[in-house]
C-alpha cells in the first residue's frame, strides 16, 4: 500500500503540477484553435496569461508559503537535555553525486549545516539521517549513503550517526525512523528540516506516535516584504511551483490519515 502511494503521488504530481498544467493548457489552446472552437481558446488564453502575468509580478509562492513557515517558531527555545536528533533528506542530490564522484549539495543545504551544529551542541544524543531516494525510476541511489560522506569531510564521527536509506518520503522517514531508534515515552528529540516542510514533518511524526521538537531551518520568504511588486517570472514561478506542491502533500497526507491534522501545530 505504501507502494502504491508512493508511486500515484509522484506521477499524480507531475500532471497536476503548475509546469504540467502550463504544457496541457498550451496543448489544450492549440487543439482548440485546430477544432476552430476560437472563443474557448481565447477564453483559456486569456486566463493563463492573466495566471501567469499575476504570477510573474507578485510572489504569490511566498504568499502560500509564509503560514507554513511561521506555524513553528525559528530559533525556538531548546531543552537543557536533548536525547536525540533526526535531520530530514531532500538536501543531497545522489543521482548527481554518483555521476560526478562528489556530494551535490542542493539549496536546502541549511538541513545538513544545523544538524552538524546541534549534533555539537549536545555530544550525548542520538543522532538520525533518514533519507533513501524519491526517484520512481531508480532506487539505487540512496541520500543516506552520500550523506555519510558529507558529514565525514565536515569532520563528524559517522560512527555516532545512524543512516536510514530506505525512505522514499516524509511519511517513510518517520515510520522508519521511529523503528530505528524506539524512543521512550518523555524523550525530546529535535526534528530539522525546511521551514514549510515542517508541518507535514511534525504531523507524520506525531501521527506515528514518535513525538518531536521542531527545529525548522532554510526560510523561502521574506516575512517584512511580502506585499512587493517585482517582475521574476522564474523565481516566482519556482515559488509557486514549490508550494503548492507542500500545500497539496498537506491535503494528501492528512486525507489519507497520515497526519494528526490538514495544519499539524505539535502533538
Amino acid at each position: 500500500m505504501d507502494s502504491f502511494f508512493f508511486w500515484l503521488s509522484k506521477t499524480g504530481w507531475a500532471l497536476a503540477s503548475p509546469g504540467g498544467l502550463l504544457v496541457l493548457a498550451v496543448v489544450s489552446i492549440w487543439l482548440l484553435l485546430k477544432m476552430r472552437a476560437l472563443v474557448a481558446a481565447r477564453l483559456l488564453a486569456l486566463l493563463l496569461a492573466l495566471s501567469l502575468t499575476v504570477i510573474a509580478l507578485f510572489p504569490v509562492g511566498e504568499w502560500l508559503l509564509y503560514p507554513l513557515e511561521t506555524r513553528f517558531a525559528h530559533n525556538p527555545d531548546l531543552p537543557h537535555a536533548v536525547d536525540g536528533i533526526i535531520v530530514l533528506g531532500g538536501s543531497i542530490d545522489s543521482f548527481k553525486s554518483a555521476s560526478w564522484n562528489q556530494v551535490e549539495i542542493r539549496s536546502t543545504a541549511e538541513r545538513e549545516f544545523n544538524f552538524l551544529m546541534l549534533a555539537r551542541r549536545y555530544p550525548r544524543a542520538k543522532l538520525i539521517f533518514t533519507g533513501g531516494s524519491g526517484s520512481l525510476v531508480s532506487q539505487d541511489y540512496k541520500e543516506a549513503e552520500w550523506a555519510k560522506k558529507l558529514f565525514a569531510q565536515q569532520g563528524m564521527d559517522i560512527n555516532n550517526v545512524i543512516f536510514e536509506g530506505h525512505a522514499r518520503n516524509t511519511y517513510e522517514n518517520a515510520l522508519h525512523t521511529k523503528q530505528l531508534v524506539q524512543p521512550s515515552p518523555g524523550e525530546n528529540w529535535l526534528l530539522i528540516t525546511t521551514a514549510f516542510h515542517m508541518p507535514r514533518s511534525v504531523g507524520v511524526f506525531c501521527k506515528a506516535g514518535f513525538p518531536v521538537i521542531a527545529y525548522p531551518v532554510d526560510h523561502w520568504t521574506l516575512p517584512n516584504n511580502l506585499l512587493r511588486i517585482e517582475w521574476n517570472f522564474t523565481a516566482h514561478f519556482y515559488d509557486f511551483n514549490i508550494a503548492l506542491q507542500e500545500w497539496v502533500g498537506l491535503f494528501v497526507y492528512r486525507l489519507t490519515g497520515k497526519t494528526t491534522d490538514l495544519l499539524p501545530s505539535g502533538c
